[in-house]
Order: structure tokens, then C-alpha cells, then sequence
């Protein structure tokens, strides 16, 4: 991976294919294969890459070079990393809490919730950097 610091908000596919490392039709492909990289497009049709886009295909392009994962192998390793991802809960570290047996049934409803919240979290910031985008637009555009 390269070490270029993800400074703007949003890349054209040519600055995304210079930081990855991989010619635009690899990402154009990776795309397809990878639900959850969906870049924006542009007014003009260009493809527009959020930073967590570019991140995403770092990750990818790592498991698929370094890693010798297959692409099925790399589709199920980022959903399972995106499942993993823990909610903030503070808790003090120094109390042991026993957890009753009701609660450990309820536990995998509680997995599924957090698997809804985790999807919902992920849609409101793509909709967050998407407004972000328009507004640039309108201060670059007075």
C-alpha cells in the first residue's frame, strides 16, 4: 500500500488509480465484484471516489496482491470486517458483569440489530460526504 495521506473529500478515478496502484479498469472491475465500493458520479459522469471508497480499495487491492486472497475470499473477509466493526459503548474495564441466561438469548437478536445499525451507519455517511460534495460545488461554482 502506498503511504499517501488521504487529504480531499473526493478523487477522480485517475488519483484513485495513482494512490491503489492499479490501472482505472481494475478499479471499474473491483467495483462490480465489491458491493460496497459505489463512487459517486459526477454532473459530467465522471466517477467520483469518497475517501472511504479509497480506503476500501486499499484494503481490497492488499488482500488481493499481498494477501493471496481470491476475490470471493476478499468479498467475505471485508463483509465480515464490516460486520466486526464495534459500536462505542463505555463501559468501565474494572467490573466483571455476569450476564444472565435471558440475555444470552437475546444475544443474537442483538447481533442482528448491530448488523441493521452497522448497514444504516455506513448509508448516512456516504449520504454526509454526498452532501458535502454538493455543497463544495456551490461554493466553487460562486
Amino acid at each position: 500500500m502506498q503511504s499517501r495521506e488521504l487529504v480531499k473529500l473526493y478523487y477522480r478515478i485517475g488519483e484513485v488509480s495513482e494512490i491503489v496502484g492499479v490501472q482505472p479498469h481494475v478499479l471499474r472491475y473491483w467495483e462490480t465484484e465489491f458491493r460496497s465500493i459505489r463512487p459517486q458520479k459526477s454532473s459530467k459522469g465522471q466517477r467520483v471516489y469518497s475517501r472511504r471508497d479509497v480506503e476500501k480499495l486499499l484494503r481490497v487491492k492488499d488482500l488481493l496482491r499481498n494477501q493471496g486472497f481470491t476475490i470471493a475470499g476478499a468479498r467475505k473477509r471485508l463483509s465480515d470486517a464490516q460486520e466486526a466493526v464495534p459500536l462505542p459503548v463505555p463501559a468501565p474495564a474494572a467490573i466483571a458483569v455476569e450476564v444472565p441466561v435471558a440475555e444470552q438469548a437475546a444475544e443474537h437478536s442483538a447481533k442482528d440489530m448491530r448488523k441493521a445499525l452497522v448497514g444504516l451507519r455506513q448509508e448516512l455517511i456516504r449520504m454526509l460526504d454526498e452532501i458535502g460534495a454538493i455543497q463544495s460545488r456551490e461554493r466553487s461554482s460562486q
